[in-house]
């Protein structure tokens, strides 16, 4: 997209996804939006990290342990129970991945009764804040620091004063939040990252679609302009030969004659835009394209194979016509003179062409009704539509219809600066 920054490339580590979280290599993860459902597996690094935060758990624990054991007035039942209740905290360490929010409210209450699980509740916490939003934090940290004054207050640190206990554990948990946001953050950035080159590629990979679209529209307008005007005269030219076997020799030879140079002009043609397929060179390339000049010669092949064709132009200076509106004003007058050899044989057509510098160019072909009656043709109609679409494409406009008397007309004006 144009005017657009680059899209920064997301991280890259071909063949060592296992250094990468496993919530940077799952699309559906849980991370961006707190939503959860089944948990990617873990990679190899996310056994290290878990493996990390057990050994810390339990090193906490230990230092919780020694600090129970050191209490005074604390029954010998209730250390037991603290230290116990503090293991098995450190053991669900190993589910804070598949059930992050419900560890961390778990160890709220498990941390206001035992000491020796405030590893395992700052383990929680942390991975809380990592995959999950700001609000549950809020919370659930929220309700932790309201109960640390209650705990000392209970339960005072041997070692430590009231006031120090508890500004070391609210630095502690402030701190571990911010690292989880941080960490957070990072992850959503990645994932930012990755989703936008996503995006470009599927945008790039749509305007890519949309071109070879256009670009086999082109070459069918293109085609059907050129080869129908040439396959209409060899239809009617053999069609000619086939009811009129009787016909003067030389009327044969020279209907037998349209029919070669068709069928050479029709071939030549289609050897060109096949070039220019192939090349993937622009539409000027190879036989130069036909101009208003050209519009003398086509009506003359029409006459020779035995149309009706009336010409008035009145054109300023034809030379002057800008190459692309002649051409444009030339296929509607070819598309338009096959139209009429098949859907009105035998009447005759009249070609206008007017225009200058300043006023632009008109093209109009208008035929009364065909004499006799007229088979329905196959696909009728989508000339028509190329040609407004040519119009179109031109800075101008065209409008064709039926007139009163059964005739057909088509009108085009086109921009001529």
């Amino acid at each position: 997209m144009s005017g657009d920054k680059a899209v920064p490339e997301p991280p890259n580590f071909p063949g060592r996804s296992w250094l990468l979280p496993s919530a940077l290599l799952d699309s559906g993860s849980d991370t961006a939006d707190g939503r959860h459902g089944r948990p990617p597996r873990r990679t190899a690094r996310d056994w290290a990290v878990d493996f990390t935060c057990f050994l810390l758990a339990v090193f906490i624990g230990l230092l919780g342990a020694d600090t129970v054991r050191n209490e005074p007035d604390l029954p010998p039942a209730f250390a037991a129970f603290d230290q116990v209740l503090g293991a098995l905290a450190c053991a669900a360490v190993w589910l804070r991945r598949r059930r992050t929010v419900g560890l961390a409210v778990a160890m709220v209450p498990v941390c206001f009764v035992s000491n020796t699980a405030g590893g395992a509740g700052l383990v929680a916490l942390f991975t809380l804040t990592v995959h999950r939003p700001f609000r549950y934090v809020a919370w659930i940290g929220g309700a932790s620091l309201l109960l640390t004054p209650l705990f000392y207050w209970l339960r005072p640190d041997p070692d430590v004063s009231y006031a120090w206990a508890v500004l070391l554990v609210v630095f502690l948990t402030v701190a571990i939040v911010g690292w989880g946001m941080f960490v957070r953050s990072k992850r959503q950035l990645i994932l930012s990252f990755r989703d936008r080159a996503r995006r470009a590629e599927t945008e790039a990979a749509l305007r890519a679609e949309q071109a070879q679209r256009l670009a086999r529209e082109a070459i069918a307008r293109e085609m059907h302009d050129v080869l129908a005007h040439r396959l209409t005269l060899l239809s009617v030219h053999a069609g000619a030969l086939e009811f009129r076997p009787d016909a003067p020799r030389a009327e044969i030879v020279r209907a037998a004659g349209v029919i070669r140079e068709s069928a050479r002009e029709a071939l030549q043609d289609l050897r060109e835009i096949i070039g220019v397929l192939r090349a993937g060179e622009p539409e000027d390339a190879g036989r130069p394209q036909p101009t208003l000049a050209a519009l003398d010669a086509l009506v003359s092949e029409c006459r020779e194979a035995g149309m009706k064709v009336v010409l008035d132009q009145h054109v300023t200076d034809r030379a002057a016509v800008p190459a692309s509106v002649g051409r444009t004003a030339y296929r509607i007058a070819q598309e338009c003179l096959t139209n009429a050899r098949k859907h009105a044989p035998g009447a005759e057509v009249t070609v206008t062409v007017r225009g200058a510098p300043g006023d632009g160019l008109t093209v109009s072909v208008r035929n009364p009704a065909p004499p006799g009656e007229v088979p329905p043709v196959p696909g009728s109609g989508q000339g028509l539509i190329g040609l407004t679409e040519r119009a179109t494409l031109a800075g101008g406009r065209l409008d064709h219809g039926p007139e009163e008397d059964g005739g057909f007309a088509v009108r085009a004006r086109l921009p001529w600066d």
